[in-house]
């Protein structure tokens, strides 16, 4: 059993864990320590100051972040010295800070800006001593400004730990002390998944996502063209926390009323996609199963993974589905079949995806993407673009109605739907996969072996029979560990693999709403299986739109006309 320890912090007594920080003590006082180098997803680092507390008995000030709680400790949070340390660092750090805060991306929702007005800091004490670092466009979806950086550490940390592409480093020293890719480089010019965490992690404007919105409107408010945007699965259980809805409500109805009223002539859903995506990969993966070729499959619809895996594992890319992502399947059924049902000319369509992934930027320029004979998706906006989109719009989001996407490519089932989290591509898949084989009706829909946020979870399927080895796993740093194993031979026998570049997959992507709940990902997720049960359609083979593709255009999964469409020409690349 656990060793607990009993301390007082602000003279209310507590029992915790041993080894639990003062910090995370404090937590389960309600009280809250600021801090701006530590965050819940990295290990602590000790480097703001800003969460110092006076110890009882103690020589200086300690770092509530990382010091350990024992027995009998006594903690002041809030002590005329502590609030008078915290004041001086958090001045020291405005006064190397840009006075931008009006037009800053991040503001009203910067933790610099908060912690600031949190003490009552009206006025800095010191000279400013502002750096002027050039601004870093380099990478596709994200965008550097050093001169915002404080120093945190936090992007260095989880891109390195967590992520372990290690794109950022310190340094110099002193007032030319800085966060860069290695050697100085650009952004643009690193090993970078273009996952976006960090994006999500930095606490201030540093590094945030390229702006594609002003783009998005000159299409719109161009009479000559037909601008049709699709919705990704993740998105409909996070843009409300954009204007104040609980972490994890379902807002598809209301996200669909406010695309209509910015003036998006179609809306469409990449649900509808994501169905078609598992009849080709269920297909593909059975057929590969029963030729021993290429095994294990590891499917995603993650491109921050596909980078990564292309950069450092391209020897292995042949293990990889050749399907594309939902949305690119989306993109070129858009200006194929939709364009030839609805009598537009595809020269004339521009289309347009909400999603909650930062490297989707660059994923819709590759140049496989174009299969229609076009580019297949234009634009990409993340889901803090759209919430952003919608107040410069002056529309009351959670007033709007709740209204039904547009026929034709609109309908999706809640197969599709739990595509936006960890383990949800691989239970759609299965879900059809089993009926494929069985020729029977899959008697529970719900895999709870599949589900779960463990980094790298493990699970056997039998399909009356024939038993599958399924491996799961999200965030890099996990991915790197199946690939590793991938290499070794596949010591564990996996036959079929799922990878998500953001942890929790596609709810926490780099694009999505900014969140400080320690719970957000589980409550995301929690929102997707509620969206999913609520829905009349579970299953992707059953979608009847789907089967009309086929039907009319596609004529079965893995055809011909599929291979042209909806696979690239190499194996792994490009999703």
């Amino acid at each position: 059993m656990s060793k607990t320890v009993t301390l007082t912090i602000d003279n209310q007594p507590v029992t915790v864990q041993a080894g639990v920080t003062i910090w995370g003590a404090a937590r389960k006082l309600g009280i809250h320590i600021p801090t701006l180098c530590h965050h819940f997803d990295v290990k602590p680092y000790s480097g703001c100051r800003v969460c110092v507390v006076e110890v009882q008995g103690g020589r200086a000030l300690a770092a509530a972040c990382s010091f350990p709680v024992t027995e009998g400790l006594v903690v002041f949070t809030n002590s005329p010295k502590v609030r008078e340390a915290r004041r001086m660092v958090v001045e020291l750090l405005l006064a190397n800070h840009p006075n931008e805060c009006l037009t800053c991306s991040r503001s009203q929702n910067c933790e610099l800006q908060a912690l600031a007005s949190e003490l009552g800091i009206t006025k800095v004490r010191f000279p400013q001593a502002k750096p002027n670092w050039p601004l870093d466009e380099s990478n596709p979806s994200l965008v550097r400004d050093p001169n915002k950086c404080i120093l945190c550490g936090r992007c260095v940390r989880f891109c390195s730990d967590k992520q372990t592409c290690s794109v950022y480093t310190f340094a110099n020293r002193g007032f030319s002390s800085t966060v860069t890719p290695a050697f100085g480089k650009g952004l643009g010019d690193v090993k970078c998944a273009l996952c976006g965490q960090c994006s999500v992690i930095c606490p201030t404007g540093a590094i945030t996502v390229k702006d594609d919105t002003d783009k998005v409107l000159d299409a719109i408010n161009d009479p000559d063209k037909v601008v049709i945007v699709q919705t990704a699965p993740a998105t409909r259980v996070a843009l409300g926390e954009l204007f104040g809805a609980d972490t994890g409500t379902i807002v598809t109805g209301k996200m669909v009323a406010a695309l209509k009223r910015i003036g998006f002539d179609v809306v469409l859903d990449t649900n509808f996609t994501a169905d078609v995506t598992i009849l080709e990969e269920a297909t593909e993966f059975l057929n590969r199963f029963k030729e021993n070729r290429d095994m294990p499959m590891i499917t995603s619809c993650s491109p921050g993974w596909i980078n990564f895996m292309e950069m450092f594992y391209p020897e292995l890319v042949q293990h990889h589905s050749s399907c594309k992502s939902p949305q690119q399947i989306f993109g070129a059924l858009a200006k194929t079949w939709y364009a030839e049902k609805q009598k537009i000319d595809p020269a004339k369509i521009v289309s347009v995806s909400i999603m909650p992934c930062t490297a989707k930027k660059f994923e819709c320029r590759r140049p496989e993407m174009r299969s229609s004979g076009y580019q297949d998706v234009d634009y990409v906006l993340t889901t803090r673009e759209l919430g952003k989109l919608i107040k410069s719009f002056g529309l009351s989001f959670n007033d709007l109605p709740s209204e039904d996407y547009d026929p034709i490519m609109g309908v999706g089932t809640g197969a599709a739907t739990i595509f936006g989290n960890t383990g949800g591509v691989m239970e759609a898949a299965m879900r059809t996969a089993y009926e494929v084989v069985t020729k029977k009706t899959l008697p529970g829909l719900e895999f709870a072996s599949i589900r779960g946020l463990g980094g790298l979870r493990e699970a056997e399927v039998d399909l009356e029979g024939t038993k599958l080895k399924l491996a799961i796993a999200h965030g890099l740093g996990n991915a790197r560990k199946v690939m590793d194993l991938i290499k070794e031979g596949n010591p564990r026998g996996w036959n079929f693999i799922e990878v998500m570049a953001c942890p929790g997959g596609c709810i926490s992507g780099g694009g999505q709403p900014i969140s400080h709940d320690l719970n957000y990902r589980s409550k995301r997720i929690a929102g997707l299986y509620t969206d999913d049960r609520q829905l009349p359609l579970r299953k992707s083979h059953d979608n009847p739109e789907v089967k009309q593709l086929y039907a009319e255009f596609l004529k079965e999964p893995c055809g011909h006309k599929s291979h042209e469409l909806l696979h690239t020409p190499l194996p792994g690349s490009g999703h």
